[in-house]
């Protein structure tokens, strides 16, 4: 069976006057994590009914490929000024049940 990779859901939470701010940051990391050579997926989603709710929706090659994300310097940007801005939750999954990606 051919590997569908590791995907990571990140729920974010804005601060209390602090969503526009996190759209910015997440929108920052949209080009440079895609660029990376292990990452099949990184879309950023605002949920409609609480607008300071962000989804990222990230797939990777493998787990090496995470950890290759987490050395950049966009990711460690990003870690220094999250925490100011957001809650944040992240799942890290295997998959169990995935539609083949088409080419």
């Amino acid at each position: 069976m051919a590997s569908h990779g590791v995907k990571i859901v990140a729920v974010l939470t804005a601060r209390p006057g602090k969503a526009e701010a996190l759209q910015a940051l997440l929108a920052g990391m949209t080009g440079p994590s895609r660029a990376e050579a292990g990452n099949l997926r990184y879309d950023l989603w605002r949920d409609q009914a609480d607008p300071n709710r962000f989804v990222l929706d990230e797939l990777y090659t493998d787990n090496a490929a995470i950890a290759a994300h987490r050395e950049t310097p966009h990711f460690k940007s990003y870690l220094a000024q999250v925490g100011d801005l957001a809650e944040r939750m992240a799942l890290v999954l295997d998959p169990a049940e995935v539609a083949q990606a088409s080419a």
